[in-house]
């Protein structure tokens, strides 16, 4: 009697949280608009932006519906779509005040109804909507025949719900995470992943718009077509294709799918909301000794060495330096190689890279703000100067040269051509070597501050001028000092001496830190002179 009582009153207070979290999202969703005119705005250009390329979407699927490899386009679709549902919740954290359940930690609420409830609210949303349009357009261009139609409704649900129920289990599994500034990392890495998304996304787009281009999507979606929710998608196809016994079997996979991750966000939610606070944890262990990591003991001895370890911890531990020197590495090596790839180009793209990571030597102090001053106190002369930025710049080179090889070394191996490693290496050396020097300068000249409170912002108030001055001053300073250099490759080849080529890499090599030396060696003295405009500028953030 009891057991029936309890069940009953569970299927009650879910019947009744449904419509209450349904109307607590609107009311955040309400109320979020009316703290500011600003945000109000940008809500309505996303909305009007959102649907109108959702509308295109849905007409190129409309139009592609025929087509004997469309159900490729869709089953690929689909798992792009969960993917990104996937990732969104760990780089757009705050993107949903109704993501982080610990909020709910202390009202009287079951697991069981709360997800029930959870997920009913997770549908309302911009992107829900987006999702279901495209879920729809993909119905549209693959079905064929009234069956088809009408697995098309379970499919897009389950597409949808799939979605909706993955972003919900991931955001819920590392809710602590999100929380904490390690949260706020990834949340800075965001710019990276849309940065590499655009250019994977447009080096594909020109592959299928090849003749025959989405013909290569079908080996992808013969895999695909079996991971959830592609395989929800393709029980259209293989419906209109009469294998309905295939697509019974695919939609019972995307529903134990479903089911699983709807169990995984449960049991999610349970541990959430009973689990004590992370940081009454932390109090409540004894104080832990510190570890050295042991990189003291390889850097050198003195002044430099020191400078070295501050500058490698600021990229380690600062969120905004880390997520900078991520985004470079990345972006130049896929650029060259996209590149590469779509033109069948050589390994000299890999120039472009070198001028991305040299290009953070122009700004060496920019990043230390107000706390500059306590390196200022410790600067007596040129010599001072001179060794603290040698120190940057060996902490720069530590992990830039040997980028720089493995990138050329995998850009000829990529492209076959051997016998151009020498001269591109020793040429991109050599050019790095140019921008360490004309960034020391720079960095004394023209410095600027970098605010560390805005995570897409990266210059201090009315400093863009000055940034963008010395980027593009450095830039060509540092190509012309190395037009000797390039007036001699042009040389050995125009002149058949391809026997000296190889001669490049030593040469390129000391160019370059020749190049380097002498750059420190100029801005030392000036650094020396103008210490107390330095922390002027680079405190304005």
């Amino acid at each position: 009697m009891s057991t029936t009582a309890n069940a009953s009153a569970t299927k009650a207070s879910g019947a009744s949280l449904t419509p209450v979290f349904i109307r607590l999202k609107l009311s955040l969703l309400r109320n979020g608009l009316r703290q500011s005119s600003k945000r109000k705005a940008v809500w309505i250009t996303s909305i009007v932006f959102t649907a109108l390329y959702a509308a295109l979407q849905l007409l190129g699927l409309i139009v592609l519906r025929g087509h004997p490899h469309v159900a490729a386009l869709t089953v690929l679709l689909a798992v792009v779509l969960a993917v990104g549902w996937a990732f969104v919740p760990l780089f757009f954290p705050s993107g949903d005040e109704t993501m982080d359940p610990t909020r709910l930690a202390m009202l009287p609420l079951r697991p069981g109804p709360l997800t029930v409830s959870l997920l009913a609210a997770s549908l309302v949303g911009i992107g829900p909507a987006f999702t279901l349009v495209l879920a729809v357009g993909s119905v549209i261009a693959t079905a064929h025949g009234g069956a088809a139609f009408a697995v098309g409704v379970p499919a897009v649900a389950l597409t949808l719900l799939t979605c909706v129920a993955l972003a919900r289990a991931v955001a819920t599994a590392n809710v602590r995470l999100l929380s904490s500034r390690k949260g706020r990392d990834l949340a800075l890495l965001s710019g990276l992943v849309i940065a590499v998304g655009i250019q994977v996304a447009n080096y594909g787009l020109q592959k299928l718009s090849n003749a025959g281009g989405m013909a290569r999507l079908e080996p992808f979606a013969k895999v695909l077509r079996w991971v959830p929710p592609g395989s929800a998608m393709d029980a259209v196809r293989s419906t209109g294709q009469g294998s309905y016994g295939l697509a019974a079997a695919q939609l019972a996979l995307s529903a134990a799918v479903l089911a699983l991750l709807l169990w995984w966000w449960q049991r999610g939610l349970t541990k959430v909301l009973t689990s004590p606070d992370s940081s009454t944890l932390a109090a409540a262990e004894p104080e832990r000794k510190r570890v050295s990591t042991g990189l003291a003991r390889l850097l050198p001895q003195g002044r430099t060495g020191a400078v070295m370890l501050r500058s490698l911890r600021y990229v380690l531990r600062d969120p905004k330096t880390r997520m900078t020197w991520t985004s470079q590495l990345v972006i130049g090596a896929l650029v060259p190689f996209l590149n590469v790839a779509r033109h069948n180009g050589n390994s000299y793209w890999a120039f472009m890279a070198v001028a991305m990571v040299g290009g953070q030597m122009y700004n060496l102090f920019g990043t230390d703000g107000s706390a500059f001053w306590l390196v200022m106190q410790t600067i007596n002369g040129p010599r001072d100067a001179y060794l603290e930025l040698r120190g940057r710049a060996l902490a720069f080179a530590l992990p830039a040269v040997p980028y720089l090889v493995l990138l050329v070394t995998a850009l000829t191996a990529f492209t076959g051509h051997w016998d151009t490693l020498p001269e591109v290496l020793g040429l991109g050396l050599a050019l790095l070597g140019a921008m360490f020097a004309t960034g020391a300068v720079t960095s004394a000249l023209l410095p600027y501050a970098v605010p560390q409170g805005n995570a897409f912002k990266n210059v201090g108030p009315g400093q863009t001028s000055i940034a963008w001055l010395g980027l593009l001053g450095g830039l060509l300073a540092a190509s012309a000092q190395c037009v000797p250099l390039v007036l001699l490759t042009v040389w050995l080849h125009t002149s058949g001496h391809h026997g000296w080529l190889p001669l490049l890499l030593p040469l390129g090599f000391g160019y370059g830190l020749l190049a380097a030396w002498t750059g420190l060696r100029i801005a030392a003295p000036r650094l020396a002179r103008r210490l107390p405009e330095v922390l002027a500028a680079v405190a304005k953030a």
